[in-house]
């Protein structure tokens, strides 16, 4: 079946850095879009990034564009979310999630990992 488990959450100041993981298993990764969401707290769910199959492509909220990177790595099965000059509104629970054939709508979805921001 399909799993996603996000990693590498955590406590970090403002203007740091954190890298998030995410490993994949059950499907063919390298066969479709993978994003990346985030749940701030009282908040909905906020898309924040998305990345073709290959890699070549990505795609980013205006909120997170120009401080966060996704990446991945298919040989690895592992999604990753280089986020820098952190800030504290980033502070929220992040998903990786798998996208339905290229819908950019999300069939599957990790636990999450907790990441916060504060001096």
């Amino acid at each position: 079946q399909v799993q996603l488990v996000e990693s590498g959450g955590g406590l970090v100041q403002p203007g740091g850095s954190l890298r998030l993981s995410c490993a994949a298993s059950g499907f063919t990764f390298s066969s479709d879009w993978m994003h990346w969401v985030r749940q701030a707290p009282g908040k909905g769910l906020e898309w924040i990034s998305a990345i073709r199959e290959n890699g070549g492509t990505t795609s980013y909220a205006d909120s997170v564009k120009g401080r966060f990177t996704a990446s991945r790595d298919n040989a690895k099965n592992t999604l990753y979310l280089q986020m820098n000059s952190l800030k504290p509104e980033d502070t929220a629970v992040y998903y990786c999630a798998k996208d339905l054939r290229g819908s950019w709508s999300w069939d599957y979805w990790g636990q999450g990992t907790q990441v916060t921001v504060s001096s």
